[in-house]
């Protein structure tokens, strides 16, 4: 039963449209929090609890680089999230429908 407690769980994190698109986005490169926070329009605060709540679960994983902090996908043994995750589109277009284009690195 804890099994399915913990696919629930992940699951649950995968409801909010931010985090969906991060996981998306992650799905072809690490991303700078600095450039989520220019993609999403949102507070670097509010972009760092997202991506928070994905590490606690093990679903992205953190390397910091100077004073920025880099996200990368985890879920090589979560694939259940690598189905979802396969289903959604490319970074490409998610960024297109935000009217976004990736910059050079902000943070480097």
């Amino acid at each position: 039963m804890q099994a399915l407690t913990n696919i629930a769980d992940d699951l649950k994190l995968l409801g909010d449209k931010t985090r969906l698109a991060m996981l998306s986005l992650l799905k072809e490169r690490e991303w700078c929090v600095c450039e989520f926070v220019d993609i999403f329009d949102i507070s670097q605060p509010a972009i760092s609890q997202h991506l928070r709540k994905l590490k606690s679960r093990g679903i992205v994983r953190e390397s910091k680089r100077g004073q920025w902090v880099h996200y990368s996908l985890n879920v090589e043994d979560k694939p259940y999230l690598k189905a979802v995750l396969q289903e959604m589109p490319s970074s490409e277009s998610i960024l297109a429908a935000l009217n976004k284009e990736v910059k050079a690195t902000c943070c480097d």
